[in-house]
């Protein structure tokens, strides 16, 4: 269900691409495709399990300066590129998966900030980021990140989601006590309901695809905390470090496949 949601907004593509001298700009994202949302579910819980792996093993106010630099490099790699090159957007995405992840954890963790607290904080940046972003360019589509300025916007906004959605599903499973599992039942649940809306009730399409993509972040982080944490925890005790290396596994095993079949083709 969930990769329908953007179509609407694909039909309004034509009038939110800016014009370009002779040609039509080339779109720096992919389609919201079923293979999409599978990918970007895997990068969150990547991104969870890793961050989980430096931070208790490290000084979080040190190790978040290599990841940084790592995710500036990956950043950078795709602002480079002429158009949507799958490795290198989904390289982007899994770099904000673990430094947003770690700016959220490192808060928490160094400082002693309750969940609630910054989930509040990443939720308000979060919000100032849409409403700067529709103010200045009249569109939040996803189908109209063809020029700098937007693709900022964009990525601004995905690693905001990464840190608000970190806070939040800490904060069920561990403040609100519902467990790591549970959490992750909580969030299948509510990643539905853009869904359902789009389909059934004529949701607005960009607001659907955002409300499911801010909801991605703790499903899949949820469900990768279950899957490494000790049971003492409530986990199945397989180790952050196993989880991060399975997921990052499959991930470029589903990149590798987009890549080959064209399954998410560039927009033009």
């Amino acid at each position: 269900m969930l990769a329908g949601i953007g179509g609407d907004a694909a039909r309004q593509q034509a009038t939110d691409r800016p014009c370009a001298s002779g040609a039509h700009a080339l779109s720096k994202v992919p389609e919201v495709t079923l293979m999409f949302w599978v990918i970007k579910v895997l990068t969150t819980g990547m991104g969870e399990s890793t961050s989980d792996y430096l931070v208790h093993r490290f000084d979080p106010a040190i190790v978040v300066v290599p990841v940084g630099v790592a995710f500036a490099v990956a950043l950078w790699i795709q602002f480079s590129a002429r158009r949507y090159v799958p490795w290198i957007y989904w390289l982007a995405v899994a770099m904000v998966s673990v430094f947003g992840t770690m700016c959220a954890d490192a808060i928490h963790v160094k400082f002693g900030v309750p969940y609630v607290a910054s989930a509040a904080f990443f939720g308000v940046v979060l919000a100032a980021v849409f409403i700067t972003w529709n103010r200045c360019e009249k569109t939040l589509s996803v189908h109209s990140i063809s020029t700098p300025r937007r693709e900022a916007f964009y990525w601004a906004a995905i690693l905001t989601t990464f840190a608000f959605g970190t806070a939040v599903g800490d904060w069920t499973a561990v403040t609100l006590h519902l467990g790591y599992f549970s959490s992750g039942v909580l969030f299948a649940v509510l990643i539905a309901i853009p869904a359902i809306g789009y389909w059934r009730f004529g949701l607005n399409a960009v607001f659907a695809f955002w409300f499911a993509y801010i909801m991605t972040r703790p499903l899949g982080a949820s469900f990768a905390d279950w899957m490494g944490v000790s049971q003492a925890r409530g986990g199945l005790g397989w180790g952050t470090g196993l989880v991060s290396i399975a997921l990052a596994i499959l991930i470029a095993g589903l990149v590798g496949y987009v890549t080959v079949t064209d399954t998410q083709r560039v927009r033009t």
